[in-house]
């Protein structure tokens, strides 16, 4: 039974102010490097480093690409400008979202996000336009399908004989599964085996040399790529610069996250229309207005609107949630965040990745600044869609120490739930940029270093996370460093916990 704004308030007044419906016990991360940010919003850094948890320290790579703990080892999968596509042009660059699916005789399917924005011509290494599987020739962006062929697992024992880095230890094909689109940023796998892509981005046809409004969402099937032909947008999702995507299998809905500024963007569901069964290809048949576009609206214990979820500063913290339907889910001629008065729902600074587990969904607001009441680092939320209750479960403090192992994470951004414990964690903020989990008795730690600089010794830039997603088998963690755009598969004793 859903929890009624009366029964949640009248539950906190009771469990008393300040924890609010959850306890320690639900707390996922807490320090250090997943801490509560004091009043006024800025956070001390806890302790000299991170707690002695995880797999070790992260060992420096000869190759310059991945750190990883003693006794992990990883393979590159694809790199744009080395690897290339069935149909011989380069692996696509800017990998972003991936999941992974089972394919046939011990193979994964991956589906890889490419974020290419604007127009064409600006980027080397495009998604080709593979005749029938483009939406509008004029973008850039798009996804590959990889097949990765499964493999000995040699480090899972633990024992330490080198980093694998080359090409070649797995046989990995690659394809387009849709072409013409533009910023495909996350998504989400689909509790039927498909993959939603989603467009960060809300130009319309005219725009960039664009010939189709952008701003949706699509589905790409790994295992049937017949059902990928004509690539139609899932409208009824609305228009809007989206992040992520999560299906409720059990209830029907879908999450959708914003990324968006001037003003913070919003957490949506989606409620199906009546008699509407999900299954492959089933989203692409929707009219545009099918089903309620709702944005969220969350209230504190006294039931008073919380305008903005920076204001939440202490892991534990639980918002009850109420939805606010979308008038104009195509927004024609006002963005859909533009559509609402203040007081009306919820916003968040950058709602970024998000995944499905124990029962609901974790989404990320990656930070927090100027534009949010209070300032952060990144937050990981839990929403629970039987209690609708929102659950603060990691907030990190604002990094004061972005060029050590030593200071704060910062940026999270891709996220998975571990079928080992916890959360895995793509890094896309300042400075050095991490792969980080966080455990479900309060603590984080680093699982791998991006050291491919791509800057200068004098000013190193380093590239953000992105993909992270597990095997079926959980053996197996994939994951891209975005530009110039590789995937890496990391194997190594994850029972070592």
């Amino acid at each position: 039974m859903s929890l009624s704004r009366r029964d949640f308030v009248n539950r906190s007044t009771v469990l008393g102010a300040g924890v609010l419906i959850a306890g320690s016990a639900e707390v996922l991360a807490t320090a250090p490097g997943a801490i509560a940010a004091p009043s006024g919003g800025e956070a001390a850094l806890a302790g000299a480093g991170h707690a002695a948890v995880g797999y070790g320290a992260l060992v420096s790579d000869p190759e310059g690409i991945l750190a990883l703990p003693r006794g992990f080892s990883y393979e590159i999968i694809t790199r744009t400008g080395v690897t290339t596509l069935l149909t011989g042009e380069s692996t696509p660059s800017n990998h972003d979202g991936t999941a992974a699916f089972e394919g046939r005789h011990g193979a994964t399917l991956l589906v890889n996000n490419h974020e290419l924005a604007g127009p064409r011509a600006n980027w080397p290494h495009p998604v080709p336009l593979l005749d029938g599987y483009v939406y509008d020739p004029a973008a850039a962006g798009g996804c590959t399908v990889v097949e990765v062929s499964g493999r000995g697992h040699a480090q899972e024992d633990g024992d330490d004989h080198g980093r694998g880095h080359g090409y070649g230890k797995r046989r990995v094909r690659e394809w387009v599964g849709i072409a013409g689109t533009a910023t495909n940023c996350a998504g989400g796998a689909t509790p039927w085996g498909t993959w939603l892509t989603c467009e960060e981005t809300e130009d319309k046809a005219g725009t960039n040399g664009f010939t189709k409004d952008h701003g949706y969402v699509f589905e790409v099937d790994p295992h049937d790529q017949d059902a990928n032909r004509n690539p139609q947008p899932i409208k009824a999702f609305g228009r809007f610069p989206h992040e992520a995507v999560v299906i409720d299998e059990k209830r029907g809905h879908a999450y959708l996250t914003e990324d968006a500024a001037k003003p913070n963007g919003l957490f949506y569901r989606w409620t199906p229309p009546a008699g509407f069964r999900h299954g492959k290809g089933k989203l692409r048949t929707l009219a545009a207005d099918a089903g309620a576009l709702e944005a969220l609206k969350a209230f504190d214990a006294q039931g008073k609107l919380v305008d903005d979820l920076s204001r939440a500063t202490k892991p534990g913290t639980t918002y009850g949630a109420d939805w606010v339907k979308v008038a104009d889910r195509d927004a024609r001629t006002t963005s859909i965040r533009k559509q609402f008065a203040a007081g009306e729902i919820t916003r968040a600074r950058k709602l970024e990745g998000m995944w499905w587990g124990d029962g609901g969904i974790y989404f990320v607001s990656s930070f927090a600044r100027e534009e949010s009441p209070l300032q952060h680092d990144g937050q990981v939320w839990f929403y629970h869609p039987a209690r609708r209750t929102l659950t603060l479960k990691v907030i990190l403090g604002v990094n004061a120490d972005v060029w050590t192992d030593k200071g704060n994470f910062d940026g999270p951004d891709n996220i998975t739930v571990s079928p080992h414990g916890g959360l895995i964690i793509a890094e896309d903020g300042n400075g050095l940029q991490h792969l980080f989990g966080a455990t479900s008795d309060g603590r984080t730690y680093a699982l791998a270093r991006n050291e491919l600089n791509l800057g200068t010794a004098e000013k190193p830039e380093f590239s953000e996370f992105t993909g992270v997603t597990f095997s079926r088998d959980g053996r197996t963690l994939f994951a891209n460093i975005q530009e110039p755009g590789i995937m890496l598969a990391i194997t190594g004793p994850w029972h070592r916990m």
